[in-house]
């Protein structure tokens, strides 16, 4: 998929991933860019730099864990600024913890931001996609979505399920001529990943390269995509060896299990 003259919805995009995403979206010469995320300001400051190269930007203020009215605000901006093309699933949070000490309000939070709020997204999304008999959707996972992380037990299992439901869909959706894959970042320099104990070992990402590897990945055939080639070796490494890629993580792990 080339996005050059193409409307896309890029949730989370008040900051990190998501506003990289935008940003490179706007760059490659996407018409419009519907932005959305919980803070206003912030949003505001996205679209003006989105602006800056010619491209339409849309706040949408809406907060993924408030299913009824996100699905209104969506359905409102395919209605006034659609057919959107390119869905990027990428708001989400991580809350450290290890797992006997974890509070189950910020589980909640986990889950209803990262899995429900992405799920109702899409769902809206999707329909109109098939309807029209095109679109792509990209599910931002995460490299945690196949190595499951010490004291990110909950993040980890999101993006599981992000991977679950993205091939699930991958399958659904091809006969409606919608093509669905994921993107998998490993650790990457955001202000969520600043606040926690890093892992060792694991060299950091820049926002701005995950998404230049959204936009690469896009004109491929992949049903995922990595950012570097640590990703990609450690997603390989744990599929031919489990057990030492297990115990390697343990080892890497901010603090003794």
């Amino acid at each position: 998929m080339k996005v050059t003259n193409k409307t896309a919805l890029v949730t989370g995009a008040s900051r990190g991933i998501g506003k990289a995403i935008a940003l490179e979206l706007a760059r490659q010469g996407a018409s419009c860019i519907l932005i959305l995320a919980r803070n206003p300001q912030a949003l505001e400051e996205v679209a003006s730099q989105i602006q800056v190269y010619g491209v339409r930007a849309v706040p949408i203020v809406a907060d993924l864990t408030e299913v009824e009215n996100l699905s209104i605000a969506i359905s409102q901006a395919w209605r006034d600024y659609g057919p959107i093309h390119l869905l990027v699933n990428c708001a989400g949070i991580a809350h450290q913890s290890p797992f006997l000490q974890s509070h189950p309000k910020k589980v909640r939070e986990e889950i209803g931001v990262n899995l429900v709020g992405l799920y109702t997204v899409t769902h809206t999304i999707a329909k109109r996609m098939a309807s029209h008999r095109n679109g792509v959707i990209v599910n931002v996972s995460s490299l945690m979505g196949k190595l499951a992380a010490p004291t990110m037990s909950t993040y980890s299992a999101t993006k599981f399920a992000i991977l679950g439901l993205t091939q699930a869909l991958r399958g659904e959706l091809a006969r409606h001529n919608v093509r669905v894959l994921a993107l998998l970042p490993s650790l990457t320099d955001t202000d969520m990943v600043r606040e926690m104990q890093l892992f060792r070992w694991v060299n950091r990402t820049t926002p701005e390269q995950v998404a230049r590897a959204l936009v690469k990945g896009l004109a491929t055939e992949s049903p995922e995509i990595y950012v570097d080639w640590q990703g990609y070796l450690a997603a390989i490494a744990h599929r031919i060896l489990p057990r030492l890629m297990e115990k390697f993580i343990l080892m890497a792990a901010p603090q003794p299990i």
